[in-house]
């Protein structure tokens, strides 16, 4: 029995019954294995690669299947969406070795079942049919994503702009990491990689964000344990750039852990100033604190606290970062199983938005900015929230920002294929009075 395939096949029946994050469970499970570096490698790519391919798959198999796809054994699902996902999208499987190493986890009374249906697919050519689908259907089933979701992008955004946020959804994401600017610049911190064998290059729109070279353990390496740098999405550093924090200033992170922007904040403060980071559980403001004193970060005040509750002895500050709870349709290649929630799922979440920046302009000072971010992609979570804010707080107004080549205005949405990192919203008020 091939062990790599039954361990994504392990990882794959556990994540759907168990509603476990796909990242979580995939480290858990590699990081005990002894298996080798290229069957972790294999485990990896078809357990993302079924689980971002879903609903594709399932597609197929109602298609291919005389057995109602709801009366089929869940385990049998997930073998044969092994099977159809190595069919379709890795070409460096032998059909042949698709579908009898699928077959050989199968119990003695499903192995007929699922070889019938693996080869009529093959003997079909291998391909899907989209007959009868409309533009949002059909997109539903390329790039495996619920319609409702698409009808929500199309709505908005337009055909063309939803299938580019569709493409940008497959793959495993870049590794960015920033640069601890208190310690070394870009190039000297790969020049301090590249004597470890890490390949980086710089990032041609950051000037203090660097690309690795995907590696297993970046933690253990001598440049992070010397504070060098930290992880953080290029999206995730943008926003900082947004909020545009300098030295000598009082800012405020309301949503902090795991730390990535008040650690970039902090050092665009050129660790002068005062930095009050927040999160509403321990074990992450002991995350936070554990950052900052790796990357020498001594100005970040990182307390447990919950967002939607007024704090009276918090200080005022000149920058309020909100960068708030929301369904994370913007890091849908990170974590695939966000798009597969029902869209009810979703359906609450911009009430407690509204309640954290309600909260947060009691913290920002007169002539203060108020900066509120989601790594989320829908309407009612960004421009709503921030429309009905303005319009029932007068003392708070618009502010225009300036990106790179990126449309000047007070919001957005930045998208995947604009900086090759997730995606997600920033907009930029100011306190009038």
């Amino acid at each position: 029995m091939d062990i790599a395939r039954q361990t994504a096949y392990l990882l794959l029946l556990k994540t759907e019954l168990s509603g476990a994050y796909s990242n979580i469970a995939l480290d858990a499970v590699l990081e005990k294995s002894k298996l080798k570096p290229k069957d972790r490698a294999f485990v990896t790519a078809l357990f993302y690669g079924v689980l971002e391919r879903k609903l594709t798959l399932d597609y197929i198999i109602r298609a291919y299947s005389k057995t109602e796809y709801d009366d089929i054994d869940k385990g049998v699902v997930q073998l044969l969406r092994m099977g159809l996902y190595q069919l379709l999208y890795m070409e460096s499987v032998p059909e042949s070795a698709a579908v009898n190493e699928t077959v050989k986890l199968c119990s003695d009374k499903t192995k007929g079942f699922v070889n019938a249906i693996l080869r009529s697919f093959i003997r079909g050519g291998s391909k899907i049919e989209y007959g009868g689908l409309d533009d949002f259907g059909r997109l539903s089933v390329m790039y495996s994503c619920p319609k409702w979701l698409v009808k929500m992008w199309g709505n908005r955004f337009g055909l063309q702009r939803t299938e580019e946020i569709l493409k940008s959804s497959f793959g495993r994401p870049p590794l960015y990491a920033k640069v601890n600017t208190l310690r070394c610049t870009a190039d000297e911190l790969i020049g301090e990689l590249k004597k470890e064998r890490i390949t980086a290059k710089r990032n041609r729109f950051l000037d203090d964000c660097i690309e690795i070279d995907r590696i297993s353990g970046v933690e253990g390496c001598n440049a992070y344990r010397k504070g060098l740098f930290h992880i953080q999405d290029i999206s995730s550093q943008v926003c900082c750039k947004i909020v545009k924090p300098v030295v000598g200033e009082t800012v405020i992170d309301m949503c902090a852990a795991p730390g990535g922007k008040s650690f970039s904040m902090a050092e665009a403060m050129g660790n002068k100033g005062r930095l009050l980071s927040f999160d509403l559980y321990d074990g992450r403001v002991s995350l936070l604190k554990e950052g900052a004193k790796r990357l020498g970060i001594n100005i970040l005040e990182a307390y447990q606290g919950d967002a939607t509750v007024f704090n009276p002895k918090m200080p005022l500050a000149d920058k309020v970062l909100c960068d708030v709870v929301c369904s994370g349709l913007g890091v849908i290649r990170r974590k695939p199983e966000i798009k597969y929630k029902p869209k009810t799922d979703i359906m609450g979440i911009p009430e407690i938005q509204k309640k954290i920046l309600d909260t947060a302009k009691n913290y920002v000072k007169p002539g203060g900015t108020l900066i509120y971010s989601t790594c989320t992609l829908n309407y009612d979570e960004n421009e709503a929230v921030v429309e009905d804010f303005l319009k029932n707080n007068k003392n708070f107004a618009p502010i225009v920002v300036h990106i790179n080549n990126t449309e000047a205005t007070y919001a957005r949405n930045f998208f995947p294929d604009m900086f090759g990192g997730d995606g997600f919203f920033a907009a930029t008020l100011r306190r009038t009075d």
